[in-house]
């Protein structure tokens, strides 16, 4: 069965609650099966920086859908736990960003995968290298590694 893993983040309402019921509306739906949950991390905003802070978190997930469906089925659950998409990086009740799926790249419009910021984002590769710290990541770093370099680069600012 496939394996990927999704980034989630909300910074509205019960911020936890909205990660765990995303997961949960997933399975529900038959989309996917929640294997491993990082712990979550409380994180700033970027991109646009006026809002709250974000919780974040990384499942590992089973799914028999194939990415674009993934994808589709995510944006509904998006939709139904309350998401509107007003402002760019803006604050939200729950996102959620297919980070990986097995070892598939794809790039078309409104779907590339590996996400293309994955690398760049602290917010996503701690609690990634949390659960699956030997997993090869874009690039040939594991996700330990990666997490250590952008950790360093956070430090340096």
């Amino acid at each position: 069965m496939p394996t990927a893993f999704l980034g989630l983040g909300s910074n509205l309402g019960d911020r936890e609650e909205n990660l765990r019921s995303a997961l949960q509306e997933m399975e529900k739906r038959g989309a996917a099966r929640t294997v491993k949950v990082s712990s979550f991390y409380e994180t700033a905003p970027v991109g646009y920086t006026d809002q709250p802070d974000f919780i974040n978190a990384v499942a590992q997930v089973e799914t028999m859908l194939q990415p674009a469906e993934l994808l589709a089925t995510i944006l509904d659950v998006e939709k139904a736990l309350g998401r509107e998409r007003t402002i760019r990086w803006g604050p939200r009740v729950i996102d959620i960003d297919i980070l990986l799926y097995d070892d598939i790249s794809i790039e078309e419009p409104g779907l590339v995968i590996p996400h293309p910021e994955m690398t760049r984002r602290g917010f996503v590769l701690k609690p990634l290298a949390e659960i699956a710290p030997d997993l090869i990541l874009p690039g040939g770093n594991t996700a330990r590694e990666a997490a250590e370099v952008i950790a360093s680069a956070e430090l340096k600012d």
